[in-house]
């Protein structure tokens, strides 16, 4: 049997689109993928690994050292932008997740003084159903579970 291909999802401050995230790819993938919570500070980890992470850690260090031996990394475009959620992405984070060879899954979803054109504004359910039904999938070529339910909006 191969190893468990390794998700890390990444959020800051209340950890809610990474537990969103978190719970919807444990209930289409239960078993198959090992995900790990990394929290730009405590709490959001803590969120995270409610939902239902495998492991979980938070900080800067913490970010840098996985991101680059995960297989995919999924979390709010902001993870990419130094200086984001109130400051919480520092340059080293940002930088690490750009710089990982790890295919990204980036939601458009920013609290910033930032505008993405050319992207339909969906809620929340919407985005990580999306993400994890068709991208998770294709990135990592991986099958559903066949019983698996709907998300409720």
């Amino acid at each position: 049997m191969s190893a468990r291909k390794i998700i890390c999802v990444i959020d800051g401050q209340g950890g809610g689109i990474g537990a969103t995230l978190i719970k919807y790819i444990q209930s289409r993938y239960p078993g198959q993928l090992e995900i790990l919570a990394l929290g730009t500070n405590a709490i959001a980890t803590s969120q995270m690994m409610k939902a239902g992470a495998n492991r979980g850690a938070s900080g800067e260090n913490a970010i840098f050292r996985t991101v680059s031996r995960s297989d995919l990394i999924v979390g709010p475009i902001a993870i990419t932008w130094a200086n984001a959620m109130l400051g919480e992405v520092t340059p080293r984070m940002a930088e690490a997740v750009t710089s990982s060879r790890a295919p990204k899954i980036l939601l458009p979803l920013s609290q910033e003084d930032i505008t993405l054109v050319c992207i339909t504004t969906e809620p929340l359910p919407h985005m990580v159903q999306q993400a994890v039904d068709v991208a998770i999938k294709q990135q990592l070529h991986i099958s559903g579970n066949p019983n698996d339910v709907p998300m409720k909006h």
